[in-house]
């Protein structure tokens, strides 16, 4: 199954929608997309992952490629919409140190504002809510 990205814009921020799976094989486009991005200026970006259901180790590192180009340039590149396992495997890597992670988009995009208040999805409380559900 290849990787569906779908390009938004909100307020100058540009929102990639991906579907599918980020491994290995689909990396690459994500890439290649973000590159296409920065070549036009557009170096603040959302990252949707609502919609991804598997992410591999080569799609992490696409992941932080994409994070440090952005970063390079001038800009961001922020996290939202992550489902259950993908937030483990922020954990389990330690990226969650990295990455700015959010749960609704218009935080996300308030994030890229400094004088607009925002909201970070909360790591800690999610762990905790994981540890009393397996209790």
């Amino acid at each position: 199954m290849s990787i569906d990205i779908r390009e938004t814009d909100r307020e100058g921020i540009a929102i990639l929608t991906l579907k599918g799976r980020l491994t290995a094989h689909e990396s690459p486009a994500l890439r290649e997309k973000v590159s296409e991005l920065m070549a036009k200026g557009r170096n603040n970006i959302i990252l949707d992952l609502g919609q991804i259901e598997y992410i591999d180790s080569t799609g992490l590192g696409a992941m932080v490629i994409c994070f440090t180009t952005a970063k390079k340039s001038g800009g961001a590149l922020k996290l939202l919409n992550l489902n259950k396992r993908n937030i483990e495997l922020l954990l389990l890597t330690k990226l969650h140190t990295i990455f700015e992670v959010f749960s609704d988009e218009q935080d996300a995009v308030n994030s890229f504002f400094p004088d607009r208040e925002i909201k970070h999805f909360d790591i800690l409380q999610f762990v905790k809510s994981q540890e009393k559900e397996q209790e």
